[in-house]
C-alpha cells in the first residue's frame, strides 16, 4: 500500500508535533505576536484538526470551503493534545488504508466556483496535511519562544534541551 511508505515520516513528524502542543503553558493560550496573527490556543487549535482532513483527502473528491463550519473550541492545551491524538489516530488510519490508485486520484479544493487548486491526493496529503501541519507547528515554537516558555527540538535538541 502506497500510504504506507509514509508511516514512518507520519509517525515521526505526529510524535513531534504532539511535543509542541504539550510544551505551551495553558496560562499563553491567549498570546498573540501581533495584531494580525492568531492567538496561540487557535494556532494549536489549527495543528491539532488539520489531520483530520485527511480521511477527507482520500475518500473524498474535493473539499467546498464555502460550506459552513464550526471551529473547534479548546479549554486547555491537555484538550488540545486530546484533540491532537484523535484526529491523527484517525489520520494514521486513513493514511494505513489508503492504495496506490488512491494516491493517484485527482483532488480538488474549491470555494463554490473557484478552484484553488486540483492535484492527486497523494500529493494534496503531503502539501495541505502533513506540511501545513509543520508550518503552523513552527509557528507554535516562534509563539512558544515569544512567551519565553521553553521550545522542544523538532530534529535533535533545541537550545532548551541543553543544545
Amino acid at each position: 500500500m502506497q500510504g504506507a511508505m509514509l508511516l514512518p515520516e507520519f509517525d515521526h513528524e505526529s510524535q513531534n508535533t504532539r511535543r509542541m502542543l504539550e510544551a505551551i503553558p495553558d496560562e499563553h493560550l491567549e498570546y498573540r505576536p501581533h495584531e494580525k496573527s492568531w492567538t496561540m490556543r487557535e494556532l494549536a487549535t489549527h495543528v491539532a484538526t488539520v489531520g483530520g482532513w485527511t480521511r477527507p483527502t482520500f475518500e473524498q473528491d474535493e473539499i467546498d470551503l464555502s460550506q459552513p463550519w464550526e471551529a473547534q473550541q479548546f479549554a486547555s492545551t491537555a484538550e488540545i493534545v486530546a484533540a491532537y491524538d484523535a484526529t491523527i489516530a484517525d489520520a494514521r488510519e486513513a493514511l494505513e488504508a489508503a492504495s496506490a490508485e488512491t494516491f493517484q486520484e485527482m483532488w480538488t479544493l474549491r470555494s463554490g466556483d473557484t478552484v484553488h487548486f486540483t492535484m492527486p491526493k497523494g500529493m494534496v496529503f503531503r502539501f495541505f496535511v502533513m506540511n501545513h501541519i509543520v508550518h503552523h507547528r513552527a509557528q507554535l515554537a516562534v509563539y512558544l519562544r515569544g512567551c519565553d516558555a521553553p521550545v522542544p527540538g523538532m530534529y535533535g535538541p533545541s537550545a532548551d534541551e541543553g543544545f
